[in-house]
């Protein structure tokens, strides 16, 4: 199956650095394990957010490999918005999922959109903050 092309892979290696953070609140960086490899990896994305859910467009498809690595392992983590996110429950859903859950102009952008292999879905919810060490000087 084919994957993003070229161009995209080269925009990703840039993007991955500022995506995730608070001043870009469309884009995150999902961090998933190769299937085979066991690899880490971290792949920028754009998201649509729910209240427990983020749903993310498959535009190249089902079978990219940051896709299959997620539902291989169950999940994944996604930092969005300067915050961490512990996903689970990888589901495909149709776009008419995503039309539901959005409003105003992301509705209307996602409308508008060709987007034949849907989205994926994830559960997601806030990951514990590590706890500060204190030296005690």
């Amino acid at each position: 199956m084919a994957g993003a092309p070229a161009v995209a892979r080269q925009f990703n290696k840039v993007a991955v650095h500022l995506a995730g953070h608070r001043f870009l609140p469309l884009w995150a960086v999902l961090r998933h394990t190769g299937r085979k490899s066991g690899r880490p990896y971290e792949t920028p994305l754009a998201v649509v957010p729910t209240d427990t859910t983020f749903l993310i467009a498959l535009p190249w498809g089902r079978g990219t490999d940051w896709a299959r690595n997620v539902r291989h392992a169950g999940g994944c983590t996604v930092r969005w918005k300067g915050q961490e996110f512990v996903c689970t429950e990888p589901t495909f859903v149709g776009k008419d999922v995503a039309l539901a859950a959005t409003t105003g102009l992301l509705r209307r952008g996602i409308e508008r959109q060709d987007l034949p292999h849907g989205f994926l879905q994830l559960t997601r919810t806030p990951a514990p903050r590590r706890p500060v060490m204190q030296s005690g000087w």
